[in-house]
Formats: structure tokens, C-alpha cells, sequence
């Protein structure tokens, strides 16, 4: 199994556009430390000639510029992009979606609430369903994408603890319907990963599901909860917006620590946390920890 890290910032990106925090000032500076990140994607193949893209960014043109895995390589118009996954319906998840408006087929895969979400918003007609299929993912049951004689990769789409995207606040219950939030449980029949770009609680039943992966790509959205409002940029705490933390007693590094689990990164990073800076004492214990910071265009093999 390829895994290409197609973006690895939070929504907003590194720097974000409006941020002028120490971490962004670096990246708006050109800083070496400090590389510039876009918004959290990541891409799966077994052949290396047709990808599956999970959640599609805003910046998902930069991203296939970046990216020579994910452009086209035959004919007049085609994209090696044959499905795209969907774990959640926030802005940043969904807004490229309208990137692979022009003509190109794919199966779009989400659960009810985040393809309840898209196809109630007027503008995703540019992607009509007699050419972008919606493939329902029912909680907590696997589907195959074939790769023919590749073999196949095997998704279970599993509920963590979250919220509704930023646009459906005080539209029902704050955290949503089941499925609002997902982790992907994805296995070649060999190697198994779990991808988890956004979490705002690690209970008892998500670290027995984490348990044993090859690979975890698991929400770093900030260093620590009251993070934003430390800063002054606002007064959502991490898990007011559905993010749990790197660090503390609470946090992922502590909650994981003793799961046998193979690679550890982090993925979804705000602009404001210190692990994107090389150098810091923030990226320093998250390495001690075992877990990697990762940049974007990074490729890994399972």
C-alpha cells in the first residue's frame, strides 16, 4: 500500500492566510524550519497508476500540481483520482470537491450525514450523480476498492467523538448524527491503516480500534487545548472545535503511549501549533514520544 501525504495542515493551511501567531510568522518569513504546509489530504494506491484521495482540500489544485502522482497521464483528459473518501463535511474536507468538476468520473464515498451535507448545498450540482456516483459508507462495515491484479484495498469508515462542520453549528446537536465524524480503518490484506485527521476524545473504544496498526495518521490539530485562547486568536478550546490535543494528561501522546501501534504521525496540524517548527521543545517531545511531523509530498509503503 502507497500512502502519499497530500497535505498535512489544519483548515486554513501553514501560515494561514489571516494568522501572524510566532509559528505562522516563521512560514510567512520563508524560514527553513518552518516549511509551508497545505491543507490535511492524503492519497492511497496499490499500482501506483490509480489513486484514491481521501477528503479533498481546498488547496487540491496546488496539491496535483505538487504532486505527479495525481495528474494525468493518458488521453485528452484523465485523472488517475478514481475514487474520493470523505470523513467528515467540513470546509477543508469537502471545498476541493469542486476542483474535479470538469467532466472527470469518480466515486464519491461518505457517510449519510457528510453526503446529506454536500448534496444539500446547490453549488455540488456541478458534480451530478450520473457522473459522480454517492457510495454510501455504513458505519463499521468494510467495502473493497479493486485494483484488479493489484489486489484491493478494504475501508470500514468507524464514528469518533466530533462535531458538525463549522456551517451546521446550531443546526441540532452539536456533535451530529453518527458517522458525522469518521476514522478509516484501511488494510491491503497485509498491512493495516487508520487515518484519523479529526477526534475530540480518545475513549476506551477508539484506542482498542488503534490498537495493532502498521500505520496511525491521527488528528494533531494543537499542541494544547487552550491553545487559541492563550494566543488571543479566540475562545474555542481544541475540544470545543472538535480536536483533541497533542499533549497533556488527556491528550493523544499520553491516551496512546502504551498501544503497540507501528508509525506514529500527526496530520491535520494547525497553523498555530509549535510542532510545525523544527527546533522547538513542543516538536522535540512529540519525537521522544515516537510520533513524526510530517510535510507535505511525503509518500510511505506499507
Amino acid at each position: 500500500m502507497r500512502i502519499l501525504l497530500v497535505g498535512t495542515a489544519a483548515g486554513g493551511g501553514f501560515p494561514q492566510w489571516n494568522c501572524r501567531t510566532p509559528t505562522s510568522l516563521k512560514a510567512w518569513a520563508g524560514a527553513a524550519e518552518a516549511p509551508a504546509r497545505s491543507q490535511s489530504s492524503i492519497a492511497l494506491s496499490l499500482d501506483g497508476r490509480r489513486w484514491v484521495l481521501v477528503n479533498a482540500s481546498p488547496d487540491l489544485r496546488s496539491q496535483i500540481l505538487a504532486n505527479r502522482q495525481l495528474q494525468p497521464t493518458q488521453g485528452l483528459r484523465h485523472s488517475p483520482i478514481s475514487d474520493v473518501i470523505l470523513t467528515g463535511g467540513d470546509i477543508d474536507f469537502v471545498a476541493g470537491l469542486l476542483t474535479l468538476r470538469e467532466g472527470h468520473r469518480f466515486n464519491l464515498r461518505a457517510t449519510a450525514p457528510t453526503l446529506a451535507a454536500v448534496d444539500a448545498n446547490p453549488i455540488f450540482r456541478a458534480l451530478p450523480p450520473d457522473r459522480v456516483p454517492r457510495c454510501e459508507m455504513a458505519l463499521d462495515q468494510s467495502f473493497a476498492i479493486d485494483f484488479g491484479a493489484a489486489g484491493a484495498l478494504h475501508v470500514e469508515a468507524f464514528a469518533v467523538a466530533g462535531k458538525v462542520p463549522l456551517y451546521l453549528e446550531g443546526v441540532g446537536s452539536l456533535s451530529g448524527a453518527p458517522g458525522t465524524t469518521v476514522g478509516l480503518d484501511i488494510t491491503d490484506g497485509h498491512r493495516r491503516l487508520v487515518f484519523v485527521p479529526g477526534c475530540a476524545e480518545i475513549d476506551d473504544v477508539l484506542r482498542h480500534r488503534l490498537a495493532g496498526a502498521d500505520l496511525l495518521l491521527f488528528d494533531g490539530t494543537l499542541w494544547q487545548d487552550d491553545e487559541l485562547i492563550a494566543l488571543g486568536v479566540s475562545p474555542k478550546s481544541g475540544r470545543r472545535m472538535g480536536h483533541v490535543s497533542m499533549s497533556g494528561a488527556h491528550g493523544t501522546i499520553a491516551r496512546l503511549a502504551d498501544l503497540p501501534i507501528g508509525r506514529r504521525i500527526f496530520i491535520h496540524i494547525n497553523t498555530t501549533n509549535p510542532t510545525l517548527v523544527a527546533g522547538t521543545p513542543e516538536r522535540a517531545a512529540a519525537n521522544r514520544s515516537g510520533w513524526h511531523i510530517p510535510t507535505d509530498g511525503e509518500e510511505l509503503t506499507l
